[in-house]
């Protein structure tokens, strides 16, 4: 499942900086995770890095873009074709 930020976010940048595939972008007046990039940290890290330097808890898993670590992986793939 991609991760999404909540209103919580205090849009410190900490997460944005720490995501492997640029999946978080600035917005207003809260940050975003595009759920076409996001996974879950998956091929690079054990858990979401994201997740570990936010000061708020604001980023949690998002109901509506559901995957299993199979399909994250597979994205982590498509996302690394060629490097």
């Amino acid at each position: 499942m991609s991760l999404m930020i909540n209103e919580e976010c205090i849009a410190c940048d900490a997460c944005r900086e720490e995501c492997p595939n640029s999946a978080i972008e600035e917005s207003d007046p809260i940050y975003v995770i595009d759920p076409d990039l996001c996974t879950e940290c998956v091929g690079h890290y054990d858990e979401p890095s994201c997740v570990a330097v936010c000061p708020v808890d604001s980023i949690i898993p998002d109901p509506d873009n559901a995957e299993s670590i199979e399909e994250l992986k597979y994205k982590f793939e498509q996302l690394n074709q060629g490097e």
